[in-house]
């Protein structure tokens, strides 16, 4: 696989870090997910392909044990507010000291430096200090937050993944690594820039939830079907949107031109009301194959039958038989290769990896036995 040979130390932490490091794990790094001791379990729901291996930081022992481990690796991902790691004497400063070729990548809400670099926040927090939460919303209603997938995860897992492959492709040549310093906010405002470069040409002229990307358009919303499911409308071009007229059974000639704003609530009310006349399914017969942007909202457990998503395996079923997203690009050469079992108990390989490491088997028993690390192979599943 692509980042095959990688050794990445990921600090355990909440939905960002753990899906950087899965994707990363995903492609093919080994990725070693370093969780506290005397936990009861795991809060990453994204451990796929990682394993697991427990130390006690707040000893000095433990300190140097994680300290030995990432200084024989290629990445250091970390999740904590600034100030935290190099409490530990595990900054960047420290670590690139003994490892001039560590990539580490610092994953936070505001990054590591501002007025903000050490305050507390989530997804919706770091949404609105990006400017895109004032853009998200219906028309005389408070602006939402899309669940916590723009600034925790596009902007924060997705955006770091890409900064450690950047960094580790430039390490190529330079020979150096170097500090990734990813803030949901740049990241989320960043993925969003299309929002800014579109207002110079007219996109965002109106109120929030009336211009035609926001739901303001009859012609990218979605409609209620008669069997309470939903269809997804996104008939922007005139070549579409004269399909969905069509698809619809209805007559352009006794409708508002399309780009008449002031007619949207009319065309609105007119495609809800036909939309209810058949079910979701029929409206799928309706519109497949035919070029009008039209497609069944699917939920997360109906992805995996539809037969498109089928075709591509774009899903699959993990250890717990629940589905799942398959990585994602799809390399010809070098596909990735998403780990099937199930995901690691804290602390399940933590003598394996500690023997990788150059640790010798009287060392890790004294560990354990000194309470600075755990190992629970024996409650591993087969």
């Amino acid at each position: 696989m692509a980042l095959a040979g990688v050794r990445v130390i990921e600090l355990a932490g909440l939905a960002p870090a753990p899906f950087c490091g899965m994707i990363l794990a995903d492609f093919g790094a080994k990725v070693i997910r370093v969780d506290r001791t005397k936990v009861a379990m795991a809060m990453d729901t994204q451990a796929r392909g990682k394993r697991s291996v427990a130390i006690n930081l707040k000893s000095p022992e433990g300190v140097a044990v994680l300290k030995k481990l990432c200084i024989q690796s290629d990445v250091v991902l970390e999740p904590f507010r600034k100030g935290v790691m190099e409490k530990l004497g595990l900054g960047p400063e420290e670590l690139l000291k003994e490892n001039p070729r560590l990539i580490y990548a610092r994953l936070t809400g505001y990054g590591q430096s501002g007025a903000y670099a050490k305050a507390a926040g989530h997804d919706i927090n770091y949404l609105a200090m990006s400017g895109l939460l004032s853009m998200l919303g219906r028309s005389h209603e408070k602006p939402y937050a899309p669940l916590n997938l723009l600034a925790d995860f596009a902007g924060g897992g997705l955006t770091c993944a890409l900064g450690v492959v950047l960094a580790l492709l430039e390490r190529t040549r330079s020979g150096i690594g170097q500090v990734v310093d990813t803030s949901m906010v740049e990241g989320a405002a960043y993925v969003g820039s299309f929002v800014w470069k579109s207002r110079s040409i007219g996109m965002w002229n109106n109120s929030r939830g009336e211009n035609m990307l926001d739901s303001g358009a009859p012609f990218y919303d979605t409609y209620q079907t008669s069997d309470g499911k939903y269809m997804a409308v996104g008939a922007i071009e005139t070549q579409f949107y004269n399909q969905l007229i069509h698809g619809l059974g209805l007559d352009a000639a006794n409708l508002p031109p399309q780009m008449s704003f002031s007619d949207w609530p009319v065309v609105r009310q007119i495609f809800t009301k036909q939309f209810a006349t058949k079910t979701q399914e029929e409206w799928g017969r309706v519109f497949d194959g035919k070029d009008a942007c039209v497609t069944p909202v699917l939920s997360l457990d109906e992805v995996i039958s539809h037969p498109h998503n089928q075709e591509r395996a774009s899903f699959h079923r993990d250890a717990h038989g629940e589905v799942t997203p398959s990585p994602a690009p799809v390399l010809s050469r070098t596909p990735a290769d998403p780990c099937l079992a199930q995901d690691p108990l804290i602390g399940e390989h933590t003598r394996l990896v500690l023997e990788e490491f150059g640790f010798k088997l009287a060392e890790v028993d004294q560990l354990l036995s000194a309470g600075i690390i755990e190992c629970n192979v024996a409650k591993a599943r087969l």
